[in-house]
């Protein structure tokens, strides 16, 4: 019996396929990840692209077609991202903003007691009409001519296989984008 074993031990044979098993769960690590790395690249530019189509298509202010601006815009997201984003799971934000470097900014107001920070009671300038103080000025909407809107999509997903959720876990893509309205219906800017 120990000859045997002995034999076997000395077989090239049963070397490569050791080895094979030990190499095989890293080889396919490595291949699966490659494929889910491009499929995470290629949602997270092709969701940068849309968000940009979409922001120049509201900036001209048409609607048509029997499409509201903001259904339109949807749906160039949707067509622009290939079917690897889905709508229903994506949120789609547009705010309006006075200026360009009113993005992002809180709502003006009288800090009373002197502490920096906005609280409960003290006077502020309602900028979104919303009726109470916010931290982001922005008010929901595509804006009118000549308007600073600010378009914001964000898209969770995870790895397409599972295989590397653990290592992966959830993946947040935020694309956004910044334009002024075209002076459309006559108005100047």
């Amino acid at each position: 019996m120990r000859k045997h074993l002995r034999s076997f031990a000395r077989d090239p044979a049963g070397n490569a396929i050791v080895e094979f098993a030990l190499v095989m769960p890293l080889l396919l690590l490595l291949i699966v990840g490659s494929f889910e790395l491009a499929i995470m690249l290629l949602v997270g530019g092709s969701l940068e692209a849309a968000v940009l189509a979409a922001s120049r298509y509201g900036a001209t202010g048409y609607e048509g077609g029997g499409v509201s601006r903001e259904a339109r815009i949807r749906q160039i997201i949707g067509e622009r991202t290939f079917g690897l984003v889905d709508l229903d799971r994506a949120t789609i934000e547009t705010l309006v903003y006075p200026s360009f470097s009113d993005i992002g900014h809180p709502e003006p107001f009288t800090d009373a007691n002197g502490n920096g920070r906005y609280d409960a009671g003290e006077p502020f300038v309602d900028t979104n009409g919303n009726g109470q103080w916010d931290r982001d000025m922005g008010r929901p909407g595509t804006g009118g001519a000549c308007d600073v809107v600010l378009y914001v999509v964000t898209y969770d997903t995870g790895p397409i296989t599972g295989l590397l959720q653990p290592i992966m876990g959830r993946i947040t893509h935020r694309a956004s984008v910044a334009v002024r309205n075209e002076p459309y219906g006559g108005t100047p800017c």
